[in-house]
């Protein structure tokens, strides 16, 4: 059964919780500009680090994976302030659905870098939510 899987309830958690980052940022920019709103994020990130390592938590030393998560930070700041700056402008409903594609570029990825592969329904999903993307923003 899904539920008794520990990733479903993380899942679930994740979702409500990116449901909400699409969404709040609109309400703030009624008030602030895009880079306004990225800097609070990253106080609101820096916050939840801190809160993290005052329970006990000490990160595993790797240079490699210190590499990879500094690049993810790298990324996920400059992708939020992109992110930002699409939704002062446009409707919340066309940017959030539009960026909620990005699992389509991790799959590209993994299919070509890591020697993932992908099964035929899986090939007709991805061509599926392109179309939906292009249909919606229309």
């Amino acid at each position: 059964m899904v539920l008794k899987e520990g990733w479903f309830i993380y899942a679930s958690i994740a979702l409500i919780l990116w449901g909400l980052w699409g969404f709040f940022p609109k309400i703030a920019g009624y008030y602030v500009d895009p880079v306004s709103i990225l800097i609070y994020e990253i106080a609101g990130t820096i916050f939840v680090g801190v809160a993290i390592l005052s329970l006990g938590f000490r990160p595993e030393v790797s240079g490699i994976g210190a590499l990879f998560g500094f690049l993810t930070g790298i990324t996920l700041t400059l992708g939020s302030l992109f992110f930002l700056m699409a939704l002062s402008k446009g409707k919340a409903s066309v940017v959030v659905t539009m960026t909620a594609l990005y699992p389509l570029i991790t799959i590209v990825l993994a299919v070509l870098v890591l020697d993932e592969r992908l099964t035929l329904r899986q090939g007709l999903g991805m061509l599926l939510a392109l179309t939906a993307m292009i249909l919606f923003s229309y």
